[in-house]
Parts: structure tokens; C-alpha cells; sequence
């Protein structure tokens, strides 16, 4: 009976560290972030993925030693307890040993993998975070106990990871990178599983991180502008000229601002331009994209000066940038001809 239940202790063991192991391995950290914000448990298992390797070396070595003492109690127990057996129904003493030793081992190694091991492994690829809260504070215990042995061990090994050339990590990258995403929706795409104003839309996106504001300047001679002293008749009639709506304000060779036709619309023909005038935003031209929509956002700004070099390329307006992200034909423009 005691057997019993020291190899019952030790199969459960080794699936607790198996679900820690994998459990780490499979979740989503944001999901982590979600639990921490409201249970200790999860704020455990969120400190757990950020110390992986430490973890995953405490889940390693606490598979090692269940296995272990499998080996040395359960085995021969099992042994002991077949061998009488083998005896009795007329195998010789050699052959009864040989054969009792092989089911033992036999017996044991499949509780151990299957029970201990790979059960558990399923069950915790199929709830990766729940398995991970639950399980977070009991192995914040062994690792307390265990952490000088650990940090051994996690030194160790990863000196061997750098003498091999490649960096260690701490945590598992749970997100997929642009080139990735790139392929799955190309695939997608081809098999007729995504809808090809849906594909462009999100190649549209995943360029941001790639495209730089140079690719789609407006270039400085088809800028429509006044001269800082004109009056708001001016604004207008550049606009019907033109049909932009928003017209860029310049003292010489310097932009000053922008002005909003439709700002103007109930002023006086003959007022200046002092209260209409917005500011604009000035960026290089090899910034990307995304950074510059995410800066026009955060300061509300519509319209960008493009420099290179402090040269004047031209500008970019968020009409410009918006085809990046949505399919041409799905942009409903703020107003006709709202591009500078």
C-alpha cells in the first residue's frame, strides 16, 4: 500500500511539472495580463512566463527526479511483487527475473508517459492559461526552494546555448511576425478563404512597419498654397481652382500652416488668414508609415511637411496614408477632394 501511494505521489508530480511546462509554453501572455489584473494566481502565473527559462529548468528537474524515484521505489517493487509470480507457474529463477524485470519496466515506463506525461501534456495545450493560474502559486513554492539549484542549472545550460551561437531567451514570443502574417494571408487569399478587398486591407497594414512617408509624398511642386498675407478669398479661390479643401500657407519658401476652406466659409472675403491658420507637422522622410499616422493621431494634426536632409520633399496627408492601411475603394473620403 505504501508503494502504492508513493508511485500515485509521483506520477501526479511529474504531471504537475509536465502541465507547468507546457501549460508556460502555450499561453498567450495577454491573456495572463487579463487574469493578473484581478486574482493573485494570475499575477503568480504572469511571473512565471516572464522567468521561463527559470521555470521551465524547475519543471525539468522536477520531471527528472519524479522519474527517478520511480526507478528506484516503484521498479523494484514491481519486481519483487511479479517475480513470485513467474516462479510459481514454472518459469526457472533466471528467466523469472529476466521476465519481471522487463514487465516492471514496462509498467512503469507507461504509467510515466502516459499518465504522468503525456495526458497532461494534452490537457494543458488544450487550457494553456487556466492550467498556468492554477499551478502558479504551488510552483512558486518549489522554485523558492529549488531557486539556488535552478540558477545552477539555467547558467549551465545557458552557456552551452551561447557557445552554440544562438541567444537565450526568457520568454516564448507568442506573437507571429509581419513576414508570417504576410504568408497566411497570401494563402488565405489564394485559396478563396479571404476576400481580396479584405487581403489588401490587412498587406495594407502589415507594410506600415516597412513603408516610409518618401513612398507617398506629395511632391513640393503639385503643392497648392497662398502666401502667408492673403486674404480668405484667396483661400477660396485656390480651392475652387484646385478643389482641395485644406491650402497650405507659406512665407517665401516656408510653410506656415494650413488653412480649411471650409473654416472660411462664413468670414470675410477680405479678412486675413490669422485665425484660420492650423500648424502642421513636420517629418523625415524616411520615417514609416505607421509612426507617422500614430503622430498625426496623438496630435490631430491632417497634414505633414516631408524633409530629407532639411529639404523640403513635399507633403502627406492622412488621405495619403489611410490607402495604406484600407482598400482604395472602401475609403469613404471626409469630403470631395479632401487631399491637399
Amino acid at each position: 500500500m505504501t508503494i502504492l501511494l508513493i508511485t500515485v505521489a509521483l506520477i501526479a508530480g511529474s504531471a504537475f511539472f509536465v502541465m507547468v511546462e507546457f501549460s508556460l509554453m502555450a499561453s498567450r501572455r495577454y491573456r495572463l495580463e487579463e487574469s493578473a489584473r484581478t486574482s493573485r494566481s494570475g499575477r503568480a502565473a504572469l511571473r512565471n512566463a516572464s522567468d521561463l527559462t527559470l521555470m521551465l529548468a524547475g519543471a525539468q528537474l522536477g520531471i527528472t527526479l519524479c522519474t527517478l524515484a520511480l526507478g528506484a521505489f516503484t521498479k523494484p517493487a514491481v519486481h519483487d511483487a511479479l517475480h513470485p509470480l513467474l516462479d510459481a507457474i514454472g518459469l526457472p529463477t533466471g528467466a523469472a527475473s529476466a521476465a519481471s524485470f522487463v514487465l516492471a519496466l514496462a509498467l512503469v515506463t507507461f504509467l510515466h508517459l502516459v499518465v504522468g506525461e503525456m495526458a497532461p501534456k494534452s490537457f494543458s495545450l488544450a487550457h494553456p492559461e487556466r492550467i498556468a493560474i492554477w499551478l502558479a502559486l504551488p510552483m512558486r513554492g518549489f522554485l523558492w526552494i529549488t531557486r539556488p539549484v535552478l540558477h545552477a542549472l539555467n547558467q549551465s545550460a545557458n552557456w552551452l546555448v551561447r557557445k552554440s551561437g544562438a541567444t537565450p531567451a526568457d520568454e516564448v514570443g507568442s506573437a507571429q511576425d509581419a513576414a508570417s502574417l504576410r504568408h497566411l494571408v497570401e494563402h488565405s487569399a489564394s485559396v478563396g478563404a479571404l476576400a481580396m478587398h479584405y487581403h489588401r486591407g490587412v498587406v495594407g497594414a502589415l507594410d506600415f512597419s516597412e513603408t516610409r512617408l518618401e513612398e507617398i509624398t506629395t511632391p513640393d511642386e503639385e503643392i497648392v498654397w497662398v502666401p502667408v498675407e492673403a486674404t480668405v478669398a484667396d483661400v477660396q479661390a485656390a480651392t475652387v481652382a484646385s478643389g482641395h479643401l485644406r491650402i497650405l500657407v507659406m512665407a517665401g519658401d516656408r510653410i506656415t500652416g494650413i488653412v480649411h476652406v471650409r473654416d472660411t466659409m462664413d468670414a470675410d472675403p477680405a479678412q486675413d488668414l490669422d485665425a484660420f491658420i492650423r500648424r502642421v507637422l513636420v517629418l523625415d522622410a524616411r520615417t514609416t508609415v505607421y509612426e507617422a499616422l500614430a503622430r498625426m493621431q496623438r496630435q490631430r494634426i491632417h497634414v505633414a511637411v516631408v524633409t530629407q536632409g532639411g529639404k523640403r520633399l513635399g507633403i502627406v496627408t492622412l488621405q495619403d496614408v489611410l490607402p495604406q492601411v484600407l482598400p482604395k475603394e472602401r475609403i469613404l473620403p471626409e469630403e470631395p477632394g479632401a487631399s491637399p
